[in-house]
């Protein structure tokens, strides 16, 4: 991957999570919804589920490589 100069989170599959305050995210990359409620989204990536916890949580769009999910969060979490 070095050597090719090819971006890491292509080649492992990787999720990319980006937050903005505690206002929004942002995640790319993710294989699936396995729970979506206004207190709890769970996302499946390829080696882990990352779960977002929080307040009037939504998922404001979302397509085969992206989503936004805003709302109040609290807790990010890799599981």
């Amino acid at each position: 991957m070095e050597s090719l100069k090819l971006p890491k989170d292509t080649m492992l599959g990787a999720a990319i999570v980006t937050i903005t305050g505690n206002r929004e995210a942002f995640i790319e990359n993710y294989k699936g919804i396995l729970e979506y409620t206004t207190e709890s989204i769970v996302l499946q990536g390829k080696n882990c589920k990352i779960c977002f916890e929080g307040k009037r949580l939504s998922i404001d769009y979302y397509t085969n490589e992206d989503m936004k999910i805003s709302g109040s969060i609290d807790t990010v979490r890799y599981v």
